[in-house]
């Protein structure tokens, strides 16, 4: 799935060349996204300008004076600028059509994704109104992520994979940032320093930032918006790498089911 360094990489990655646009067509080949596509999407886009392109966790956001577009690439999906005589693919199932004769092109194979119209707040959307702060803002650090732990009883992995305690932190990040935090991820949220927080904190930010500087993580299906693929999987220390030996001590890595999320670990390094 691509997480939120994959779509911040979109979000840098598209925005010159669709911001101050306005969209000449609206193309849609499959609605039944994870939510059917608004039939009456043409009809509300058709000659606006796009006033700016931002994200919110997951979601990109393509802001206009009437309303703002969500956008989310859900399991497998892509968004891609596409030349106007580009060929369309299997799963390409929706098109903004621009001035200028571009497209952006959403590719979503598993159709997990989703494509959805709202004239209200952005921030009132029940998609977005009960999201945690950013990883890479100021509001978040250790402090509060101590807050958040120290009440409750789970592993941290799943605590900070949690969108309501922070967005964006993904299954790949999860696993990177606690390795090098040197904490165990099913240690109880409620057992843990505000000290080894605020260090688990500054590498979620480390982790991520690393990752949007480098262009996402490729997986199977995540290319950058030109195709090129991100670099970051060069960096990455334990996730998929279960019984390879750990880059700090040697010790195999070993790996275990959290949540039904697949979760890598060293066993001597982290505690």
């Amino acid at each position: 799935m691509p997480e939120l360094p994959e779509v911040e990489t979109t979000c840098q990655g598209i925005a010159p060349h669709i911001t101050g646009q306005r969209i000449r067509q609206v193309i849609i080949r499959q609605p039944r996204l994870r939510w059917p596509i608004p039939d009456n999407l043409p009809q509300l886009l058709k000659g606006r300008k796009l006033l700016s392109v931002g994200r919110r966790g997951k979601y990109l956001l393509l802001t206009f004076h009437h309303g703002t577009l969500i956008i989310h690439l859900g399991m497998s999906g892509s968004l891609r600028i596409a030349e106007p005589d580009s060929a369309v693919q299997k799963h390409d199932h929706f098109d903004l059509q621009w001035s200028d004769g571009k497209r952006l092109r959403l590719r979503d194979p598993r159709r997990f994704g989703a494509v959805l119209w709202t004239d209200e707040p952005i921030s009132l959307h029940p998609l977005i109104a009960n999201l945690g702060p950013e990883p890479l803002s100021e509001q978040f650090d250790g402090v509060y992520l101590h807050e958040q732990g120290k009440r409750r009883r789970i592993a941290i992995k799943q605590l900070i994979m949690e969108s309501k305690t922070v967005v964006g932190v993904g299954n790949i990040y999860a696993n990177e940032s606690l390795f090098r935090a040197a904490i165990h991820p099913i240690r109880p949220s409620n057992r843990i320093s505000a000290a080894r927080y605020q260090t688990l904190a500054d590498e979620i930010r480390n982790v991520l930032a690393e990752a949007i500087t480098q262009g996402g993580t490729t997986l199977r299906d995540f290319l950058r918006q030109d195709g090129s693929p991100g670099y970051f999987t060069q960096k990455l220390r334990v996730y998929g790498k279960a019984g390879n030996p750990c880059p700090g001590c040697g010790t195999a890595i070993h790996s275990k089911s959290i949540a039904q999320r697949s979760t890598f670990f060293c066993p001597n390094c982290q505690h």
